[in-house]
């Protein structure tokens, strides 16, 4: 057999046993969050036509997409992003509908990212989007949702991150920074090369000393609420201070949920989907190099598939929140409803009665035959590692053990009349 064949691809890994059932876990987490907030499941196939994600609709790169062709000819693409599919599936869908809209869904995506990047490019996202909403108080509800996803899953130590499109865009209207020369000024703003951009102010005589200082302060305007009254001293173009003016109000419909204490803002935030109008934001904690929530508004998005919305949402990056919590030993709770039974001889009958007593009940529960040649104590080390919270041993068909796997508590006993009522207060 080919060694080779036993390896993934470059990006893509296998999840198996304890992770795993972490990784499912944070997934139900989320999704319970997005469900208490009444945003109803949706699901996309995994692959669509290649103009869902072209150029125009402001996707990644052709590049970055994995692309193949049906029996027709038609290019086809395994998504890279899930926004443009939920905007499809909204304007096929919910044409004539002009209430708000709440949608999550749970999917894998698909980027070919370089390799020298290090990043998967297969990756498990959980999201949720608002469509016929643009107000305030929608984008306070879809940030507080990604915050409320961090606290669910037992995280507290993280930031939100919140900046304004339109403030970026106020600006270089009015110093009229525009082509090629605006072009770069976003990519160095983009990649937070803030020495670019003093760089490109220098080269650049087209732009006023107004307009180079205005510039040189906005990329520096990070931190809490009152960096605002920075912003809106700095311009007086109508659509930057009205940008500004809109990151007050979500600020304060967030102080009402309580969740100010994780906000700052970031006005020289620039995001690297194109489709983003307004506000956008993203949420990092530690033990990854990325964010793992990314999110904004995207109100001209859905236009491009016959249906006028305004529209806000955001992801959660599920297996970067993985590595985080991981690092940062936040345990995640898969034991719960969850028991190993073991049996020798015999015993395979109060075992299988047992179990089907617990399966009955929704509690998972493997039954195992204790093999020749292994101990139980080979099986205590077994159910400590998948997760279990506890093993009953069945030894003969008059004798079982239950073992608690956290403290080597262990009980004999020889009577099996309830003995699963038993064993949960055991272990």
């Amino acid at each position: 057999m080919n060694i080779k064949l036993l390896h993934t691809p470059e990006g893509v890994r296998d999840i198996y046993n304890v992770e795993y059932s972490k990784k499912v876990k944070i997934e139900q987490d989320i999704l319970e969050v997005l469900h208490l907030y009444g945003y109803k499941g949706i699901q996309t196939p995994m692959f669509e036509f290649f103009d869902i994600f072209n150029r125009e609709t402001g996707s990644v790169s052709s590049r970055e997409m994995y692309k193949f062709f049906d029996r027709e000819g038609n290019t086809l693409v395994l998504r890279p992003d899930m926004t443009p599919s939920i905007a499809r599936c909204v304007a096929k869908y919910f044409d004539e509908e002009h209430l708000p809209i709440r949608l999550c869904y749970k999917g894998n995506t698909f980027v070919n990212n370089a390799s020298h990047q290090g990043k998967l490019k297969e990756t498990t996202t959980i999201g949720a989007e608002l469509v016929n909403d643009n107000s305030s108080s929608g984008d306070a509800e879809v940030i507080a949702l990604a915050i409320n996803s961090f606290l669910a899953l037992g995280i507290t130590d993280f930031t939100v991150d919140v900046g304004q499109v339109d403030f970026y865009q106020g600006i270089c209207e009015e110093f009229g920074i525009k082509g090629d020369i605006e072009l770069r000024l976003r990519e160095l703003v983009k990649n937070k090369n803030f020495f670019g951009v003093e760089e490109l102010l220098h080269d650049v005589d087209t732009i006023s000393e107004e307009g180079k200082k205005a510039i040189s302060t906005f990329t520096q305007l990070y931190g809490g609420r009152e960096i605002l009254e920075t912003a809106k001293n700095l311009v007086f173009n109508s659509k930057a201070r009205k940008a500004v003016e809109h990151l007050d109000n979500v600020y304060r419909i967030l102080s009402v949920y309580g969740y100010e204490k994780y906000i700052s803002f970031d006005l020289a935030m620039l995001h690297n989907f194109d489709y983003y109008t307004g506000i956008i934001f993203k949420g990092y904690t530690y033990g990854t190099g990325d964010a793992v929530v990314k999110g904004g508004r995207y109100d001209n998005l859905l236009e491009q598939f016959g249906k006028k919305a305004p529209s806000v949402g955001f992801s959660v990056n599920v297996d970067e929140l993985l590595l985080a919590m991981t690092s940062q030993k936040i345990k995640v709770d898969t034991a719960r409803n969850k028991r190993l039974l073991v049996y020798h001889g015999p015993g395979y009958k109060p075992a299988i009665k047992t179990a089907n007593y617990y399966r009955k009940n929704g509690i998972i529960c493997e039954a195992v035959r204790l093999l020749q040649g292994m101990d139980i104590e080979d099986y205590v080390e077994k159910a400590k590692e998948a997760g279990y919270g506890g093993i009953c041993y069945f030894e003969t068909r008059e004798i079982a053990w239950v073992i608690n796997t956290e403290t080597d508590k262990r009980e004999r006993f020889t009577d099996f009349h309830a003995l699963a009522d038993r064993i949960d207060q055991i272990v």
